[in-house]
């Protein structure tokens, strides 16, 4: 598909807001599509946003203390004046330009592991998907797999049944639409995308959301608590995955992070990890409360320079 029809629009961040750090996470998590390219201070990126298939190339015109944000969108039609301001409105909410980093930053100050990550990536605001389906699928794929094997899985889905944009001289894949995977069969899918156990969450999740589920913007404005558990009612969503999904934040242990933050907590790995997990989630959020998903999400971003400044061995995938 091309989109050949654009409208601009700037955005003002709440700062600090560091364009670099928030569109192109150091861990290499993307914010809205797998092959996004970002070159000299740009990004391309191609999603769905209220439903409508959409490129972007979206660039800082700012400082991390004056930070502004310019927008392009392109799109296969024609939009009307309020549909253009619906989408830009969309778009700020998931680039996370509302959001005061100043009370979190005053909080990881006064603790030994989080001075260092919001000293290395200052202005990091978080983000939020633009399609709910494809957290759902991010955080399946990532249950009881390393991040490299998850990626796979989600390369594969998006190879087979993913759409093919083409704007501003790019060319992306962006995932398919719940209602697309909501027909497969599981076994089918399963086999074709190397998926196991996981085929059968995806098209059940998928089903649940072509039929009506909350999109990402009905979860955001629920309170914390009752959209994680909206969330968990989707097939194979438990409490990881939920908190992993849930865009008011968690703090989500699984085998891989339990063995993070136990060597940050207690100073190594766990002998049995599986054991571990309640103890370790329980303590980061006795340790940083409200602001576990943001303990949890810089952390996660900055365990390279936090091993060699804190002298622990931290798990990289």
């Amino acid at each position: 598909m091309k989109l050949g029809k654009t409208f601009s629009f700037r955005i003002q961040p709440i700062p600090p807001y560091d364009f670099g750090l928030t569109v192109r996470k150091p861990a290499g998590w993307d914010l809205f599509n797998s092959q996004e390219i970002f070159e000299k201070g740009v990004l391309w990126s191609a999603t769905r946003v209220g439903g409508r298939l959409a490129g972007m190339k979206i660039k800082s015109l700012g400082t991390v203390e004056r930070p502004k944000v310019m927008t392009t969108v392109f799109t296969e039609e024609v939009l009307s004046s309020q549909e253009r301001a619906d989408f830009a409105r969309a778009l700020e909410v998931l680039l996370g330009v509302d959001d005061d980093l100043r009370g979190f930053y005053a909080f990881a100050r006064k603790d030994s592991i989080l001075r260092h990550v919001v000293k290395d990536l200052y202005g990091m605001h978080d983000t939020q998907p633009a399609s709910l389906f494809n957290s759902v699928v991010l955080s399946i794929c990532l249950q009881m797999a390393k991040l490299r094997r998850s990626e796979q899985m989600m390369a594969a889905i998006n190879r087979r049944y993913g759409d093919r944009v083409e704007f501003d001289g790019k060319r992306l894949t962006v995932q398919p639409k719940a209602e697309k995977i909501a027909k497969l069969d599981p076994k089918k899918f399963a086999k074709e995308c190397n998926l196991g156990y996981r085929a059968k969450y995806i098209v059940g999740s998928a089903n649940m959301i072509a039929k009506g589920f909350p999109d990402i913007h009905q979860i955001i404005a629920m309170p914390p608590d009752l959209a994680k558990e909206a969330l968990m009612e989707l097939p194979g969503v438990g409490d990881y995955a939920a908190d992993i999904i849930n865009p008011h934040g968690g703090f989500p242990i699984d085998a891989w992070s339990v063995d993070v933050f136990g060597a940050l907590f207690f100073g190594k790995e766990p002998a049995n990890a599986r054991d571990a997990i309640e103890k370790v989630k329980q303590e980061g959020i006795r340790r940083w409360g409200k602001w576990s998903w943001m303990a949890f999400f810089y952390v996660a971003q900055d365990l390279r320079n936090l091993s060699k400044r804190l002298g622990i061995q931290l798990r990289l995938e």
